[in-house]
C-alpha cells in the first residue's frame, strides 16, 4: 500500500468477543466504520458536517473477507483508501492488519451520497467527499 492510505490503530476489547473468544463477525463492521469516520476527521470533515450540508452518506454494499480471527487484547490497525467507484458511488478499500502487517480482514465498502430526501447526489455530494478523501 502507498502513502495515500489512512491507518487507524485500535485494540480488541473483551466485550467484543463471542463465546469462542474471538471477535464477533458483526464487530468488524464497527471497526471499519470507526476508521472511515476518523479518516474524514483527519481531513477536516465529519459525517455530521456532511449531513448538515445536506449530503447524507450511506453504505449501499459491504463485502468482507474474514481471513483470520482477532482475539481479546489484540492490537491492530484499520486502513482506509477511498476512490470513486461510479458517478454515484464511492468505494472504501479497507484492511485490518496486525502491527507486523498480517491481514485479519479485507473489505470493500460502497457508499452513496444522498440528499435529505434520499435521492442520489450525483457529482456535487460525491465530489465533496472525494475532494476531502483525496486530500
Amino acid at each position: 500500500m502507498d502513502e495515500t492510505v489512512f491507518s487507524y490503530p485500535m485494540k480488541v476489547r473483551d466485550y467484543e468477543c463471542d463465546m469462542q473468544g474471538i471477535v464477533n463477525n458483526a464487530v468488524y463492521q464497527h471497526y471499519l466504520e470507526t476508521a472511515r469516520h476518523e479518516f474524514l476527521l483527519s481531513r477536516g470533515l465529519s459525517f455530521a458536517e456532511l449531513t448538515a450540508r445536506g449530503i447524507v452518506v450511506v453504505v449501499v454494499r459491504a463485502e468482507l473477507d474474514y481471513l483470520r480471527p482477532l482475539r481479546s487484547g489484540d492490537s491492530f490497525e484499520v486502513t482506509v483508501q477511498a476512490r470513486r467507484q461510479s458517478r454515484l458511488r464511492i468505494e472504501f478499500e479497507q484492511h485490518i492488519l496486525s502491527a507486523a502487517g498480517q491481514a485479519f480482514l479485507r473489505a470493500r465498502i460502497s457508499a452513496a451520497a444522498l440528499d435529505a430526501d434520499g435521492r442520489p447526489l450525483r457529482s456535487s455530494g460525491l465530489d465533496t467527499l472525494l475532494r476531502v478523501a483525496e486530500a
